[in-house]
């Protein structure tokens, strides 16, 4: 069964853009951007869901992180 984590390896900020990222299999900077257009187009109503999904979502542990060399 397919879990939303926040993500350890794809983050910036708090893994929410690369959590959801990764549970749709879409590119995390695709997320970022549509995330930040809601913000914008919203007045500010993003941040918060944002800030929201940071308390709720868990963060992914260790075992799950998918790990990505370096190249």
């Amino acid at each position: 069964m397919k879990r939303l984590y926040r993500s350890k390896t794809e983050r910036l900020l708090g893994g929410v853009c690369g959590g959801v990222g990764r549970y749709y299999d879409t590119d995390p900077n695709l997320i970022r951007i549509l995330w930040v257009v809601l913000t914008l187009l919203s007045v500010g109503i993003g941040v918060i869901a944002y800030i929201v999904a940071w308390i709720l979502i868990p963060e992914e542990s260790w075992d799950e992180a998918e790990v990505v060399p370096a190249t």
